[in-house]
């Protein structure tokens, strides 16, 4: 099988999701229901479609693997896609979450399997064995959280809020292994909601920096003792075309806003704030990367995104005059806006191809457009 594939999208529904971003972007009338995802790819749980040939895409790649993920990504991934491309659209904080890194996901699965924990268990962590790498565009301004702040920010944030019920975290941070023990003491308290009440009363009127992101997670987690977690992390408001990676072991939350997402293909998810799931406190502590981040945004040289893992790379297109697109491993394009064509296939706005490893392709019309593919 060759040739560019047009895929449809798969709407996830989901709580936190816009009542308006993605309808719009697919140019459909909302109907109340919030659509909170729009997946690309080949994820057994919702492959695109590809109505021209009758078929998913999973199908698709598992009746001729080679030729359509090429040799060189079937060796090292095995006969699947290994990324999962999305747009995502959040009006309510998503949990504050954790992904392992490969190895911890190969030896939590075998674990749990082991264990006879049913794979859609509530309490099951391990999914998959494979990581979980994310890396995310903004389409709008998007808050969200990413990483440690150095530990020096922290102390005199904590300086300048003056809450006497955290009073023990600034200790806590002035001490050995800061990071580590100061988000450990904020999960493990016996008796969070004093601390968590003061801190969102301190930031119910913030309209920007850190308290800000407080304010917008405890419209809807008003008790969470994730909204004292927060404080330890980067906020950040990116603006359409910055990104955050999100790497192994490191702490984040999305919190509102509209963006592209890239990841490679696994559901394993550690939460620690934010939400009424399960929070696995000694398996977070054991993948939790402590490592401060002086810079959550993750920089694109000519409008592409490289990433340190191979799973995945993406690429940002402006496009108002034919442009080559050299696909060495499997492609898949999402219009974003406008209206773009794939060599002779329409990719309409909130639509995309996949494109078969090794196959020189022509995008023209007018719109931006993003390129997932695998890494280097």
């Amino acid at each position: 099988m060759t040739g560019v594939v047009a895929l449809d999208g798969a709407i996830r529904h989901y709580e936190w999701g816009s009542h308006t971003a993605i309808q719009q972007l697919l140019g459909v009338e909302p109907n109340g229901r919030p659509a909170a995802e729009l997946w690309f790819g080949a994820h057994p749980d919702d492959p695109s479609h590809a109505p021209a040939r009758g078929a998913r895409l999973d199908e698709l790649i598992a009746a001729d693997p080679e030729g359509m993920l090429g040799a060189h990504s079937v060796a090292a991934f095995g006969p699947r896609l290994p990324f999962l491309l999305k747009v995502l659209a959040a009006d309510t904080a998503l949990s504050i979450q954790v992904h392992p890194n490969r190895a911890q996901a190969e030896d939590g699965f075998a674990r749990e399997d082991a264990a006879g924990i049913a794979r859609d268990a509530p309490d099951r962590t391990y999914r998959d064995p494979n990581h979980k790498p994310e890396l995310l565009c903004a389409l709008t301004p998007f808050d969200a959280l990413c990483g440690f702040r150095p530990v020096e920010a922290t102390l005199s944030l904590l300086a300048s809020l003056d809450v006497p019920e955290v009073a023990f975290v600034a200790d806590l941070l002035r001490g050995p292994d800061p990071l580590r023990a100061a988000f450990t003491a904020i999960l493990t308290h016996d008796d969070p909601a004093p601390m968590v009440d003061a801190v969102a009363a301190r930031a119910a009127d913030a309209d920007d920096g850190p308290l800000h992101a407080v304010r917008l997670a405890a419209e809807h987690f008003p008790h969470d003792v994730g909204l004292v977690v927060l404080l330890l992390l980067n906020y950040v408001r990116l603006a359409p075309g910055e990104a955050i990676f999100l790497g192994a072991g490191n702490v984040h939350a999305y919190l509102r806003g509209t963006g592209v997402e890239v990841m490679a293909n696994s559901d394993n998810v550690l939460r620690c704030g934010l939400t009424p799931k399960h929070v696995d406190v000694a398996e977070l502590l054991r993948i939790t990367d402590f490592t401060a981040l002086a810079e959550p945004r993750w920089p694109s040289v000519g409008g592409r995104f490289d990433v340190p893992v191979p799973d995945f790379s993406l690429t940002r297109l402006d496009v108002d005059e034919p442009t080559g697109l050299d696909a060495g491993g499997p492609c898949i394009v999402l219009t974003a806006s406008g209206s773009l064509s794939v060599d002779d296939v329409p990719a309409a706005q909130g639509h995309g191809v996949f494109v078969p490893a090794g196959h020189r392709t022509t995008m023209s019309g007018t719109g931006q457009a993003f390129v997932a593919t695998v890494g280097t």
